[in-house]
């Protein structure tokens, strides 16, 4: 087998994915998570009684418990973008939030060699206490279970200790 050197791998990469602004395949994105770090948005969802929405995560990656909703970064994509992709994808719906992060934290996962360093930026966002998690059938211990929360549990996800400060 003939051997590929690094220009040709990086000239086939390009030709499979011309558009990273859509997103890697998950083989891609697993490699490039091993070798740098990933920005993410986190979402500080609060109603007007101060209930904190989170949700239900269980993967190979972070653990199970709870976790803010949150998204990686896609290459050209602003904050704002990312934040209302979020709200569409975990929440299924539209979040008011401030355009100005109110955290930026450092994780880094020295047990985890594939996801395990984030720059993770914290926004604060809000729901009425009138919206309801749809949840379309998946039960509380099923991955992406949406439920408000009036303090912090004590399942948090351990990668998310770093926001127990603002429930």
């Amino acid at each position: 087998m003939k051997h590929m050197n690094i220009c040709d791998a990086i000239d086939a990469l390009q030709k499979a994915v011309p558009n990273p602004e859509k997103g890697l395949p998950d083989s891609l994105f697993y490699y490039t998570s091993s070798m740098t770090p990933l920005v993410n948005v986190d979402l500080l969802i609060k109603d007007e009684n101060g209930r904190t929405l989170l949700a239900w995560r269980n993967d190979q990656y972070a653990g199970e418990g709870w976790h803010l909703p949150g998204g990686i970064i896609r290459f050209r994509e602003t904050f704002v973008d990312r934040i209302k992709k979020v709200a569409e994808i975990e929440v299924g719906t539209l979040v008011d939030f401030d355009p100005n992060p109110i955290a930026i934290n450092q994780i880094i996962n020295n047990e985890n060699p594939i996801r395990g360093h984030f720059i993770s930026i914290l926004f604060r966002c809000s729901l009425s206490s009138a919206f309801v998690p749809e949840n379309n059938g998946i039960s509380a211990s099923d991955a992406g279970y949406l439920k408000w929360h009036d303090t912090c549990p004590k399942n948090l996800l351990t990668l998310q200790d770093i926001y127990r400060e603002y429930f």
